[in-house]
């Protein structure tokens, strides 16, 4: 916490960032239809998601919850939407976050938490042979 808290990030920054980002994915034509079916209440998930966000850089575990069950259930998600995301994420960033070691550090943690649920889901819907491929692919 205290090197995320010397180089800007702190719970200011991540309220700001997640108010915009989601501002963004509401606005976005791919994505904001998936958003606004499946969250009810936009107050109680962002703040889930500053919490979310407060945890992975601050590691204040203040977050609950399984992402991975989440983003199984929506259904139909792929490399399409995992990537949209990140672009708008990383958007996002560059418009909020000013310090270049806290910039790379949501542009990291986005970057690994995205391939981690785009893997999770691939193997939910085919198991491991899913990502054997891929792996094959990206080793070339």
């Amino acid at each position: 916490m205290a090197e995320a808290l010397a180089i800007g990030i702190d719970d200011l920054l991540i309220s700001d960032l997640v108010e915009r980002f989601y501002g963004s994915i509401r606005n976005d034509d791919l994505l904001g239809p998936i958003f606004e079916k499946h969250v009810a209440d936009w107050t109680s998930h962002l703040a889930r998601m500053k919490n979310f966000w407060a945890s992975v850089t601050l590691e204040s575990g203040r977050f609950r919850g399984n992402p991975m069950l989440k983003h199984i259930a929506v259904g139909g998600l792929d490399d399409v939407h995992f990537n949209r995301w990140l672009q708008l994420w990383n958007e996002t960033v560059d418009s909020v976050v000013f310090n270049a070691a806290a910039a790379d550090v949501f542009r990291t943690a986005a970057k690994r938490i995205a391939s981690s649920l785009l893997t999770g889901i691939q193997v939910h819907r085919g198991g491991l042979d899913a990502i054997s491929g891929k792996k094959e692919k990206q080793s070339c």
